[in-house]
């Protein structure tokens, strides 16, 4: 059987302040191709179909537009919701759309209830795991501390258990929306860490043929089985070096997997520049990215005047600009932000506790810091889904 997954559509996104819709609707068109043009069984899409709980009109009239021409293909396409995505509204009408052939998961209680499909080999069941935000879907699995490990673990033990009722070698498929260890994340994903801990291991997949995750931009191979598609487009600077792309991905008689990067269309390249304004604007080199969304880091020791204005004339979609001076050796970094770069709520506010009161705080304090952040999350999570 022949799958085509991808994830992390965001529609409805911007980058930046240039509004991508137009570019989604060109990736959408791509799919498609080539879903018709390389034969392919069956979608998959890992999450992150909106970018948000309530989506744009415009975003919504994509989505449909896309439903409609997968429909029209006659092939199968298998979708769940992820941290971006409402599940509720996403799984508005999902019975009558699965008549269709397309196939809405996003109730976690359905984990264990697959779409199956079948080839010259037998039948291939694809479980849909929607994003499982811990805290409000512990209940549902019986998991005493609420974690992204225990939830999934608890979803996979109902996968396996309704495959051990299936036919001999009927092959299988997990769909989810999660940070897997090893996976590399960008600044364009939503943090879901809880207690601290955000990643699950690899091995909470094990026993299926092949896990089509979604949340890491990326594309990436974590193992041969275990694999991210990535977002179809760049949603942040930090993504310059991606290659953006689907995988296309076979399953033998046997469940074997051979999988195959397809290439996403490239609405413009992404650079990241660095240096000063004068040596951006005279440097030769950088003539490959006159016509690039940039992103420019200064490092001028004054700043100079009206220096969006200026990398404008010679780069004319500079979106972002940042300041970042040279300094001398031994002088002080006093920029906030730097100080602040690769570090998560836990350890900022721990480093002020410490900073006020000259001491870092203790065990039970972190553990009062860290059951904060797990409600204020749990809060905020409680909201999209009421939206």
């Amino acid at each position: 059987m022949k799958l085509l997954h991808t994830s992390d559509w965001h529609l409805g996104r911007a980058f930046h302040r240039v509004n991508m819709l137009g570019a989604q609707a060109e990736f959408i068109g791509h799919l498609v191709t080539t879903v018709r043009e390389r034969e392919v069984d069956a979608v998959v899409v890992s999450g992150d179909v909106y970018d948000r709980a309530v989506p744009p009109l415009a975003a919504v009239e994509l989505f449909d537009d896309a439903l409609h021409r997968l429909a029209a293909l006659g092939v199968p396409t298998v979708m769940i919701s992820g941290n971006h995505d409402s599940a509720r509204r996403l799984g508005v009408g999902a019975g009558l759309i699965g008549r269709a052939g397309i196939h809405l998961r996003t109730e976690p209680s359905a984990c264990g209830t697959p779409v199956v499909l079948a080839d010259a080999h037998g039948d291939v069941a694809l479980y849909g795991l929607p994003y499982l935000e811990p805290a409000l879907v512990k209940d549902e699995f019986g998991v005493g501390r609420a974690g992204h490990e225990a939830v999934l673990a608890a979803a996979m033990d109902r996968v396996r258990a309704d495959l051990a009722t299936r036919a001999r070698g009927t092959r299988s498929v997990v769909l989810a929306h999660a940070f897997v260890t090893g996976g590399e994340a960008s600044d364009s994903e939503r943090d879901i860490t809880v207690g601290g801990v955000a990643a699950v291991p690899a091995g909470v997949f094990d026993g299926v043929d092949y896990v089509a995750l979604g949340h890491l931009h990326g594309c990436q191979t974590i193992t041969e089985r275990v694999r991210y598609s990535g977002s179809p487009l760049p949603y942040s600077f930090s993504e310059a070096g991606h290659r953006k792309s689907m995988w296309l991905v076979d399953l033998d008689a046997d469940g074997a997997v051979t999988a195959e990067r397809v290439d996403c269309p490239v609405p413009r390249p992404l650079a990241r520049l660095r240096g000063t304004l004068d040596d951006l604007l005279a440097d030769p080199e950088l003539s490959r990215h006159e016509d690039a969304w940039v992103e420019a880091t200064l490092t001028d020791a004054v700043r100079p005047a009206d220096p969006m204005a200026r990398l404008a004339e010679r780069f004319p979609h500079t979106l972002s600009l940042v300041f970042d001076p040279e300094r001398a050796p031994g002088e002080p970094d006093v920029s906030y932000a730097r100080r602040l770069a690769g570090r998560d709520d836990q350890q900022i506010a721990e480093d002020f506790v410490a900073h006020v009161r000259g001491a870092e705080p203790d065990e039970r304090e972190r553990t009062v810091l860290r059951e904060a952040f797990d409600a204020v999350r749990a809060d905020e999570a409680v909201r999209e889904v009421a939206r």
